[in-house]
């Protein structure tokens, strides 16, 4: 668990599958992502992510507020090993549901996961990316202290694919 000053973030339970389904069929939040996901979708990202707890004992992190309990989204730590040219490699991400966006929530949890991070020493670099044209999400990259390292084609989309374009941020621990 890791806590900020509104925050927490934990592993997940089953009952965060209703409100992470909600947030992964929002047109808004996936608006930089190939499609929204189906509740099956879901519950399937659900066990890979729980699959990453159990390898790695760390992951995407569910987030959720200190203030309710509120479940918001996810933020944390994921494996990729897609063929790039830094890849295999750690990604910090996040996805927060709208109604929770412009409050640094995002920023103060991904924060809180690299110094959790280096502290524990639990890995040598990070990266982060996203479509080009996701400002909103580039802008946590850059308040988190991370540096832009350029830019790729995601071999995962096809070519001519809007999104297909990606930035690439990394920060050594």
């Amino acid at each position: 668990m890791i806590d900020t000053d509104r925050l927490i973030l934990r592993k997940w339970n089953e009952d965060d599958i209703p409100h992470f389904a909600e947030i992964n069929s929002d047109l808004k939040v996936m608006e930089y992502f190939p499609k929204t996901l189906s509740f099956e979708e879901t519950v399937s990202f659900y066990n890979r992510i729980a699959d990453e707890f159990k390898q790695y004992g760390f992951g995407l992190y569910a987030t959720v507020l200190k203030s309710t309990g509120e479940f918001i989204g996810y933020v944390g730590f994921h494996h990729f090993d897609f063929q790039a040219e830094f890849s295999p490699g750690i990604e910090i991400g996040w996805r927060l549901g709208h109604k929770h966006w412009n409050r640094g929530y995002a920023t103060e949890a991904a924060k809180a996961c690299l110094e959790y991070a280096g502290e524990r020493q639990l890995f040598k670099h990070i990266y982060s990316f996203t479509a080009t044209c996701n400002l909103r999400s580039e802008r946590v990259m850059q308040k988190t202290g991370m540096t832009r390292a350029g830019s790729f084609m995601h071999p995962a989309l096809p070519d001519g694919h809007p999104l297909k374009e990606h930035v690439l941020y990394r920060k050594d621990l």
